[in-house]
């Protein structure tokens, strides 16, 4: 019988990143206390003040704060972190300028959506990590089929959703970095996992902000199939880029390389 790996261990850095994690919700709730305020008065708290809850949120909410405690290490964490804030405005602002999504605020983008991009990814890792512990290594080729099915899906998706901004820069650039990044594959199994974890937990996210209308898709639908396989492809693209940046920090000595485990030994 094999040991549990220890996936939920509390560490220093659990404290700091769950710390931020809270101060990030206090302030976008004060910064923008009348958004909360709007939904807060439609909490009939004399009553049956549970059936107005928003169960999925809180639901999220919990999952996320959960497992990014998870075996925290700043000195990866904090790698995530930047890269996902920068990635997810430049998603924010390409999905927004070109009218492929709106918020319900109109703002393009909204400041206060950013802060999620982060820390989702943070969960999609931990999600990846498990999903790489209990799936076999053995069979490379395997996953190499999944690979391309998975992504051929994708971009054909992807392709058809977009089409409506062919015209826009934007778009032009998102596209060919999706095919630089499909076409260049460094690890067929991780690549996957980490589409499948983001991919996972994106159709939750877009269940409840579609659902609620907190934004919405030029297509109406609640939510759009490429949509939640795009929060996949954002994942695999953040942890590309975190690849070559700390490739480039091993080169000029900013970081230093770390051995490699396995996500049994890790």
């Amino acid at each position: 019988m094999h040991k549990l790996p220890p996936l939920v261990r509390w560490t220093k850095s659990s404290t700091i990143l769950l710390s931020g994690f809270f101060l990030i919700i206090f302030l976008i709730i004060y910064i923008w206390w009348p958004l909360a305020e709007a939904y807060l008065v439609y909490v009939d708290w004399h009553g049956l003040w549970w059936l107005y809850m928003d169960w999925l949120l809180i639901g999220i909410f919990l999952f996320m704060s959960l497992t990014i405690i998870a075996r925290a290490d700043l000195r990866t964490d904090s790698l995530i972190v930047l890269v996902a804030t920068v990635g997810g405005l430049v998603i924010e602002a390409w999905g927004t300028q070109t009218n492929l999504w709106f918020y319900y605020t109109s703002e393009r983008p909204p400041l206060w959506i950013i802060p999620a991009w982060p820390i989702a990814t943070l969960s999609i890792d931990r999600i990846t990590r498990v999903l790489g512990y209990f799936l076999p290594r053995e069979n490379q080729h395997v996953y190499k089929i999944l690979y391309w099915l998975t992504f051929t899906l994708f971009s054909v998706l992807m392709l058809i959703f977009v089409s409506p901004t062919f015209n826009k820069s934007y778009t032009v650039l998102a596209i060919l970095l999706c095919i630089i990044l499909i076409l260049t594959p460094t690890d067929y199994r991780q690549t996957f996992l980490i589409f499948i974890a983001g991919a996972g937990l994106g159709y939750f996210l877009e269940l409840w902000g579609t659902t609620r209308e907190c934004w919405t898709y030029y297509t109406f639908q609640t939510p759009p199939s490429f949509a939640v396989l795009a929060h996949g492809m954002a994942a695999v693209a953040f942890w590309r880029t975190g690849l070559v940046l700390k490739m480039l920090g091993v080169r000029f000595g900013l970081f230093r390389p770390r051995p490699i485990k396995s996500e049994r030994e890790a």
